[in-house]
């Protein structure tokens, strides 16, 4: 349990140990405030807020080479929601409907993926975030979802978040973290995973039948790894930010492999 005290106070120190340092893959947009418009490093207040009401230090990672040197000064990542993946990586053409693709981003964001997953660092990967894990593990992506499921429903308008079901894999450990069965999430994405990438098993599902949560084949019983298609920033169910920051913090403790 955090000491309270200490962590408002900023003094970085929980018992037992330091608090633990959450990189957030950022991007980067045109930005216009103030009297400036300028290219700037962006992410939504709300994913550093998750983190730090869960007990972390939010870290943004902007989309730069070499970015993925900071995994080693890191004890937990969240890959963020944001653009479309660049369809080549998964070895298909590009759909007119495909939007916001950054060769930038998407190259930082791979070597963050493959970097966390050589130190076994906790990672949380949230809509694109899924997406970006389950193509670096030769997996493929729905381009439109809509053309798949026949409705709007995951994006219902630009700029806003709908709210569906979500039917959750009993045993897994995303079931271990959200409790129950089902629950509604806040979402707002326009493509899907399409073929599972290696290793990775499916732990939840809207009621059309797309894919909304991903996990290790070896679930509970290895690195802390959850993916999920919707955006937990901005709800009300602050869970899945605890168990990242839960997990980064054991990683923090662990010893350093000999």
């Amino acid at each position: 349990m955090p000491v309270k005290g200490d962590a408002e106070a900023g003094m970085g120190r929980w018992a037992g140990g330091r608090v633990p340092l959450i990189g957030l893959s950022a991007y980067c947009e045109r930005a216009r405030w103030r009297a400036w418009d300028t290219d700037t490093v962006l992410l939504p207040r709300r994913y550093a807020d998750s983190v730090e009401a869960a007990g972390g230090i939010p870290v943004l990672l902007p989309p730069v080479p070499g970015i993925e040197n900071a995994i080693a000064r890191l004890d937990g990542l969240v890959l963020s929601g944001g653009g479309d993946i660049d369809p080549a990586r998964y070895g298909a053409d590009a759909d007119p409907r495909s939007a916001s693709i950054h060769s930038d981003r998407d190259a930082a964001e791979f070597a963050l993926i493959e970097a966390a997953t050589a130190q076994r660092l906790p990672v949380l990967g949230i809509c694109r975030g899924l997406q970006v894990i389950n193509v670096a593990r030769g997996g493929t992506l729905h381009q439109h979802l809509p053309d798949v499921v026949g409705h709007e429903g995951h994006a219902p308008a630009p700029g806003v978040y709908g709210a569906h079901p979500v039917r959750i894999a009993p045993g897994s450990r995303l079931g271990q973290i959200l409790g129950g069965s089902e629950i509604t999430t806040p979402t707002s994405h326009h493509q899907a995973v399409d073929k599972l990438g290696t290793g990775l098993t499916a732990t939840a599902w809207a009621q059309d039948g797309t894919i909304e949560a991903l996990e290790p084949e070896d679930g509970a019983d290895g690195p802390f790894l959850v993916a999920v298609q919707w955006h937990p920033e901005a709800g009300d169910d602050p869970r899945l930010f605890h168990a990242l920051v839960a997990a980064a913090r054991d990683h923090a403790a662990a010893p350093a492999p000999a």
